[in-house]
Order: structure tokens, then sequence, then C-alpha cells
């Protein structure tokens, strides 16, 4: 006897990619806790002399994109959105900088993001794991989404807790969210612990 036909066999439904996520995605550092703040680590070892540049290309910005939680998928990106990025990755950079050590913004650097700021942005939506994603527009709507994260984060009171990374070679700048607002480290796990094991053997010399 012949066996029964068998039943055609269901794809599994695919769930909503989850929100990338931890320190350290696909080569780039989120240390800083806010999106803002985390575009300038993409200029990696800033106080070394040859700094060492992460969005070389379009495909290098597309995946900090992706990295960053603004798209599911790497947009569609030429030179010029990656000369873009820089610019504004910069002053942004030189903005938090000034905040994290109370001096004044500079005035071309703020033009530059509130010029970005108001293009129109992607719109937030709720993911169904309870993740914020972002629909509509290109990489340009990408990149305001930043300026505008930047602009409410340097013209509101969080602008006292950003902070300059004490780290030996570190010019990552955060968001100190700590309670007593002491915060020190862009990361416990790198920069803290350096710190730490450098101060252990510095007294164990003493």
């Amino acid at each position: 006897m012949a066996p029964p036909p068998s039943s055609p066999s269901r794809s599994p439904r695919r769930r909503p990619a989850a929100a990338p996520t931890g320190e350290l995605r696909d080569g780039f550092k989120f240390r800083g806790g806010r999106l803002a703040l985390d575009l300038p680590a993409s200029l990696a070892g800033r106080r070394r002399p040859e700094p060492t540049e992460l969005l070389v290309d379009p495909d290098d910005l597309g995946r900090w994109l992706v990295a960053a939680g603004l798209a599911p998928r790497a947009p569609r990106t030429t030179p010029e959105d990656v000369a873009d990025a820089r610019e504004l990755r910069e002053a942004i950079y030189r903005l938090a900088t000034s905040c994290a050590h109370r001096r004044p913004l500079a005035a071309a650097d703020r033009a530059l993001v509130n010029r970005w700021a108001a293009h129109p942005a992607p719109a937030p939506q709720l993911a169904a794991d309870g993740s914020l994603t972002w629909i509509g527009g290109g990489v340009h709507a990408l990149l305001a989404a930043i300026a505008r994260d930047a602009v409410e984060l340097f013209g509101g009171a969080t602008a006292a807790r950003i902070r300059a990374c004490a780290g030996e070679g570190c010019a990552i700048v955060f968001l100190d969210s700590s309670r007593a607002g002491h915060r020190r480290w862009c990361s416990m796990a790198s920069c803290g612990n350096k710190a730490k094991v450098n101060e252990y053997r510095r007294r164990d010399r003493a």
C-alpha cells in the first residue's frame, strides 16, 4: 500500500527581529546611553595620533544604522550620505564635549544640528517585542532622528548629565543616568575595570 500523501509543511512564522542590544554591535561601540551620543563613537581612538574611521563607506553607515536600531535592514546609502553623517557626528561630538566641560556651544555646530533636526524624521513605532522601531524615510530621515535626539539632549536638563569618559585614552561621551550623578566611565566592564586594575597595580607597586 502506498503511503498517504504527506501534508504540505507550513513555513514557521517569522518573528520580528529584536532590536539590537549590548555595548558592542557589529564592530561599533554603543556606550553613550543616547542615540546622539553613540554616533560620535564611530570614530574610534580620537585621542590617538591617527584615529580609526569606522564609517569609511556606504556599507559601514548602513551597518551602523542597523546596529543603532534605526533600521531593520541597511538602507540605500551613498558616499554623500557618509560625508553628511560624519559632519553631523563631529558637530554632535563638539557640542557634547562642550556640555561635559561646561563650555558655551559653538554657533556653527548648533546651526548644523538644527538644520538636520528640521528635516522630516521617520515615525517611531512600538514593535511586538516592546522595542522601538522606525518607519519611513531614507538615510536623511534617520540622520534627522539623530539630530533631533541631540537637540533634545543638549537643550534640556539632561545636558548637565553629559560626561566625558575618564578612562585612559577613551574619548567617548555618555549620559550619566546614575542616581548620584557621579559616574566616571562610559562602561564599567571596559574603562571602569581597566581603571580599577591600573589603580590596584599602582598601589601594589607602592
